[in-house]
């Protein structure tokens, strides 16, 4: 296994557990917002209410296609899955973690979807974005880790173990 890529939803974990799995296997660590947010020059926030949730979609998938990485944990953002060409291009040399998690555990955690930088489409609630999600982090990932009412702790143990079947 090359690099591994996390996907979820919004407050999944996927930037805290990649961090914490990166440190501890002895990979690096990239977290694609980060990078999307350095090449913007702006915050998500911002950068969406700039380009629209389509053109957001789509310079998010350009930054996710062009991530070169090896022996690297991506901890992607929550809307990554929408683009097929920049997923297919990080399962290229990855295997694809869905850090997974209920509805009710993610709405208690999000807070102000707004000043958080999350794509939602006009007219959608946080579950029909959810409902809409679901399949598509099912279609990209090789392995699902549930995370509910774990610790960050549990949560790397779990992808560490997931990793290694």
């Amino acid at each position: 296994m090359s690099n591994i890529v996390l996907i979820g939803m919004p407050t999944s974990g996927k930037t805290t557990i990649g961090t914490e799995l990166s440190a501890i296997i002895g990979y690096g660590y990239i977290d694609s917002d980060s990078v999307i947010v350095a090449r913007a020059g702006k915050n998500l926030r911002d950068l969406i209410a700039e380009l629209g949730n389509e053109g957001y979609l789509d310079f998010e998938a350009k930054v996710n296609a062009e991530i070169a990485a090896d022996r690297c944990v991506i901890a992607t953002g929550g809307s990554a899955i929408y683009r097929e060409n920049g997923m297919k291009k990080l399962k290229q040399n990855a295997t694809v973690v869905y850090l997974k998690m209920s509805y009710e555990e993610m709405r208690k955690r999000l807070g102000d979807i707004a000043a958080r930088g999350v794509v939602l489409k006009a007219g959608f609630t946080l579950l029909d974005m959810y409902n809409e999600r679901i399949p598509l982090y099912e279609k990209y990932a090789d392995v699902t880790v549930e995370i509910d009412g774990k610790t960050l702790a549990e949560c790397v143990t779990l992808v560490k173990e997931a990793l290694q079947k």
